[in-house]
């Protein structure tokens, strides 16, 4: 009997002690896992920190650039002013005169003199502002303004070299919108209506 029990109780040690044995080889099979496990995850949190890291680098680049391009689009460049809007004394001095001369240039006529100044107007005598302009040997004419400015109201007086003005002609006065360009024609149309010039 004591042979048997013995028996027993060794087989059972035996069993134990390979039982144990499967246990520890599950748990040391499950050790390595859940390392792997661990790993991935560690190399997974890196990618998405590397990643947002990126993004976050460039967001700010993106940000910049877009401010730029909206600050360059607010900038608009401001819109010169009209010849005709400008102080009277700038359009008269440093475009009507000069147009003036070239004007009459580009047909083959000389203007010997041309100033601009606030003085009596022929013929009536009151004082004003006044354009004169002596082309050689053809005539002289007179462009007289009310006011210092071109809408103001307007006149005109020519004669040939030789004579003196007889006769004050309104200018432009049905005119609603005075141009450089306009002045220039109606000055070339009045003297070619007198026959001083010949323009076709």
């Amino acid at each position: 009997m004591e042979e048997n029990v013995d028996s027993i109780k060794e087989s059972n040690s035996s069993k134990n002690g390979s039982l144990k044995k499967d246990q520890i080889e599950v748990d040391s099979s499950k050790e390595p896992s859940t390392s792997i496990n661990k790993n991935q995850q560690v190399s997974n949190k890196e990618e998405i920190g590397k990643k947002t890291s990126n993004n976050m680098v460039k967001d700010p680049n993106k940000q910049k650039v877009g401010d730029e391009n909206s600050n360059h689009l607010k900038i608009k460049p401001k819109k010169e002013l009209p010849i005709e809007k400008k102080p009277f004394n700038e359009f008269i001095n440093d475009h009507l005169l000069p147009s003036i001369i070239h004007e009459f240039k580009v047909r083959g006529f000389e203007v010997v003199d041309i100033n601009f100044k606030n003085t009596s107007r022929p013929i009536a005598g009151d004082k004003c502002w006044v354009i004169f302009c002596e082309i050689k040997e053809i005539c002289n004419f007179w462009l007289s303004f009310e006011k210092e400015d071109i809408s103001s109201l307007k006149s005109i007086s020519l004669c040939k070299s030789d004579q003196k003005p007889s006769v004050i002609e309104s200018f432009l006065i049905d005119e609603k919108r005075i141009t450089l360009k306009l002045i220039i024609s109606r000055i070339l149309q009045r003297l070619n209506g007198q026959k001083l010039i010949g323009i076709n």
